[in-house]
């Protein structure tokens, strides 16, 4: 099959989602902190520019450069290990050295992981379902899953764990195998919860317990590791039908407050239901689906099987990561940390989201197109002068 470059097929509907969504992220940001809007505006203005830049490469020849990507994973998450600032008990970011800038190698990981196994998969499709095919991912897939848990990021390693289960299932993972998986991975999270809640475990890290025990038993720890979750809910239910409006001055407000520590990251959701309420928040999820659903569209109308990994990658990242954040905002959720996509304040997450979607239009943009109908057309031509 051939693929076609034509200007209509660029999706823009794609676009205007991803810079709606991220503009009401700036508004919710500098309602916050006045101060990191600018930084935010700043990671619009370049993630756009990488985006446009990426759509209009051939993906694929960045593909051919997929054990480049592996390894430059693996380098700077191995970076951070050695190297890595901490801050708030966490070693997850490198200094860029001359323009004192942090960088958060584990966000981008995400993006070069599901680059390298689109590669991989096309490759190996034909003997996916093969066990040392199914054991060689597994054994490229962990040194990226270990090192950021070494961080320590649960939530960043969950996600990596989900997009890889998703790059499978879509490459042709056998049923058999993926319900086989399913038996013994439901089961065994239900003991790992058990176990993770007990006085005395040294699985997880104690700040991660309480995590936990705070969603299960909110009113205990109502006054400590619930307190932002409660405040969370509250604010969201306190926005009502179109919000309290932004900036404003009402001293009960979550942010005027300080009722949630760092609210322009993990709890921007809450911002966004008091300020703007349920018109914001239905904005901000709908918006979410839609960026997932274009990817999908997208990756459906793929020329290959790469094109396809890599949209429905990216769809799986905005979409799960979105319902995660969206879910610990409202309480269905232990506080996993993890940002909202596009409206969290983050610039490596911002801009390696943007490059992400860079590569979907790429694919968007090289649609397949059967060889066979110009011979066709030629044939009939011929038949008629005959």
């Amino acid at each position: 099959m051939k693929s076609k470059i034509e200007l209509k097929n660029y999706n823009i509907v794609l676009v205007i989602c991803l810079i709606t969504l991220n503009v009401i992220g700036i508004f919710s940001i500098g309602s916050v902190k006045e101060s990191l809007q600018t930084k935010q505006i700043g990671g619009m203005i370049l993630g756009i520019f990488i985006m446009v830049l990426i759509s209009f490469f051939d993906y694929a020849v960045f593909l051919k450069f997929s054990w480049v990507i592996y390894f430059l994973n693996i380098g700077l998450l191995a970076a951070v290990e050695f190297f890595g600032q901490s801050s708030h008990n966490a070693q997850r970011w490198l200094l860029i050295p001359g323009i004192g800038v942090k960088f958060q190698p584990s966000e981008l990981a995400k993006i070069l992981l599901i680059l390298f196994f689109a590669k991989f998969i096309m490759v190996h499709k034909e003997r996916l379902n093969r066990p040392h095919i199914i054991f060689i991912m597994l054994a490229l897939a962990a040194p990226v899953v270990i090192l950021v848990l070494k961080q320590p990021d649960l939530s960043t390693t969950i996600m990596l764990i989900v997009i890889f289960c998703m790059l499978l299932f879509i490459g042709g993972l056998s049923r058999k195998i993926i319900f086989g998986v399913l038996a013994v991975t439901v089961p065994a999270a239900i003991i790992f919860l058990f176990l993770v809640m007990q006085p005395d475990q040294k699985i997880i890290e104690p700040y991660q317990q309480k995590r936990i025990l705070a969603w299960v038993d909110p009113e205990k720890y109502a006054l400590t590791d619930a307190w932002q979750m409660q405040n969370s809910i509250t604010a969201i239910g306190s926005g009502k039908l179109y919000g309290k409006g932004l900036n404003n001055n009402e001293v009960t407000s979550v942010v005027n407050g300080n009722y949630i520590s760092e609210a322009e990251n993990d709890f921007i959701f809450a911002v966004v239901g008091e300020e703007m309420g349920f018109i914001g928040c239905s904005a901000v999820i709908t918006l979410l689906v839609m960026i997932a659903g274009q990817c999908y569209y997208l990756g459906i109308r793929s020329r290959d099987l790469a094109g396809t990994l890599i949209c429905f990658g990216m769809g799986t990242l905005i979409g799960v990561q979105g319902f995660f954040n969206i879910a610990v905002a409202t309480g269905i959720m232990p506080n996993t940390g993890i940002p909202l996509p596009f409206v969290s304040y983050g610039l490596t997450s911002l801009v390696s989201n943007y490059l992400g979607m860079g590569f979907v239009l790429s694919a968007g943009l090289r649609r397949k197109e059967p060889e066979h109908k110009t011979t066709e057309i030629g044939q009939i031509g011929l038949e008629n002068n005959i």
